[in-house]
């Protein structure tokens, strides 16, 4: 079945003047360095704090957000992009009332889609602004064409790393494709998987002196350090959420500080405040890629 034609111009519909939605792009310069846990559980933490959440599962060839929270999805953004299913058929409800919008896995041409066959992303944001606060998109990791729009289209990208070299290494490579390919030059960093506060803040500040080194123009954020907690990884085997699982231990207690920091970011304005310029990014890219090619 061809994929569904929708509107390319969201801003175009005869919807109400909406409130501004914060957009949040998780990512990592590799894998394992536990992105996915932190979207997941940030935004059941920020869903706790009474913030209206959607959680895009934008990884989009190896998705797994649904199997983090131990969901059942009867269809995914493939089924939608395809003309399978509908808008409603696709969003499940997570932790504390929290909205999700699942991938495929294993589906080797979403891995492969160009952006301006995203399209099938707009009707999820058109139909759920009104009911939003916060959009955190789950990319995959690395620097493929995905995760820079992604990154590029959400006002905020969070780089997750972790104390391997290979991830330090891997963020700064990605930070600087970030900042020198599409002109984010605004980036927040979480230290995962630490053995101590003081672990988590010295590889901030290690990735920290790479990029004033070389890429002047781009301003990091220590956003904050999720330590390695035991009751994370029985939340993960347990397929719950850490946040809602164990509240009380370390990572949950570190991912509800990171939400509660990210909770208290001013609110954005127009038009990077809508949800529609998220859209309007990720198309407009699509766009003139197809065009150049």
């Amino acid at each position: 079945m061809p994929p569904r034609e929708y509107a390319l111009n969201p801003t175009m519909t005869n919807t109400p003047s909406r409130a501004p939605v914060r957009s949040i792009a998780v990512t990592g310069g590799k894998g394992g360095v536990g992105k996915t846990n932190l979207s997941v559980n940030l935004a059941a933490s920020l869903a706790g704090l009474g913030k209206r959440t959607l959680l895009l599962d934008a990884d989009l060839g190896l998705a797994n957000v649904d199997v983090l929270l131990g969901l059942s999805p009867q269809h995914t953004l493939a089924d939608l992009v395809s003309g399978r299913c509908e808008l409603d058929e696709v969003i499940l409800e997570g932790p504390n009332g929290m909205l999700v919008v699942p991938a495929a896995s294993g589906r080797r041409h979403m891995a492969e889609l160009q952006p301006a066959q995203h399209v099938g992303l707009v009707n999820v944001f058109n139909d759920l602004q009104r009911d939003l606060d916060i959009l955190i998109v789950d990319t995959a990791a690395g620097i493929t064409d995905s995760v820079l729009t992604f990154c590029q289209a959400a006002q905020d990208a969070v780089v997750v790393v972790c104390d391997e070299p290979a991830s330090i290494t891997d963020a700064y490579a990605l930070i600087k494709v970030l900042s020198r390919e599409r002109g984010v030059d605004r980036v927040q960093v979480v230290a995962n998987m630490v053995r101590s506060p003081a672990e988590g803040r010295g590889l901030y500040d290690k990735l920290s002196r790479v990029c004033e080194r070389f890429l002047g123009d781009v301003s990091l954020n220590f956003l904050g350090a999720v330590p390695q907690c035991d009751w994370l990884r029985m939340a993960v085997q347990r397929q719950q959420a850490v946040a809602t699982a164990y509240p009380a231990s370390p990572s949950a207690r570190a991912i509800a500080e990171i939400a509660r920091r990210a909770a208290r970011w001013e609110a954005p304005t127009a038009p990077r405040g809508n949800i529609e310029f998220f859209v309007d990014r990720l198309l407009a890219h699509g766009q003139r890629q197809g065009a150049a090619a």
